[in-house]
């Protein structure tokens, strides 16, 4: 068993990217991993808005991404890029906290014009952390059913594009476990 952790940089309370990321949780817990979810939401604001990279919640979700086998983080689109609140957080976290670790990066809009949000904010992100980009996901809101908890997802096509990811990932992860045995 390994562990992964998903980062949800959504700071809506009734949010798509966190029915996905969820959904995502789901189908890796059917693989055997063990995973812990992480949202935005959770962190103390005073944290973020005060830059206490010292304070015990943030230590604790640093330690919980260093900890990991892989990391999956999402967050909803908002002009043309990742939520700030995602932002301040990663800028508290150490810059290597994603040291050679899988990173599945997602992403929800409500255009296909911020399709490219991803390549061109997300991933760069995440590799100044020194993650181990894969190809990520977009998905766009009409895709996502907030009704349907179990599986949000309503377009096949997305739904077997999302899956097809999502196991390469897990391959790259049990790889990596391998390696390290």
């Amino acid at each position: 068993m390994s562990e992964i952790v998903i980062l949800s940089g959504s700071p809506s309370e009734s949010s798509r990217s966190d029915l996905v990321l969820k959904y995502i949780g789901s189908l890796l817990k059917k693989e055997g991993f063990i995973v812990t979810h992480i949202s935005i939401r959770d962190v103390p604001h005073e944290a973020l808005f005060y830059g206490k990279f010292n304070d015990p919640a943030i230590e604790n979700v640093a330690s919980l991404i260093q900890g990991a086998k892989g990391v999956v983080v999402g967050s909803p689109v908002y002009k043309a890029a990742y939520s700030g609140v995602l932002k301040a957080l990663l800028d508290l976290l150490p810059q290597d906290v994603l040291q050679g670790t899988p990173v599945l990066p997602l992403m929800t809009g409500g255009s296909p014009s911020h399709l490219l949000a991803i390549e061109y904010t997300l991933k760069p992100l995440l590799a100044t952390l020194k993650g181990q980009n894969l190809k990520g996901v977009y998905l766009l809101d009409s895709q996502i059913d907030k009704r349907q908890i179990d599986n949000p997802i309503v377009q096949n096509e997305i739904l077997d594009r999302l899956k097809k990811q999502l196991y390469y990932f897990v391959e790259t992860v049990n790889r990596q476990k391998k390696v390290v045995l």
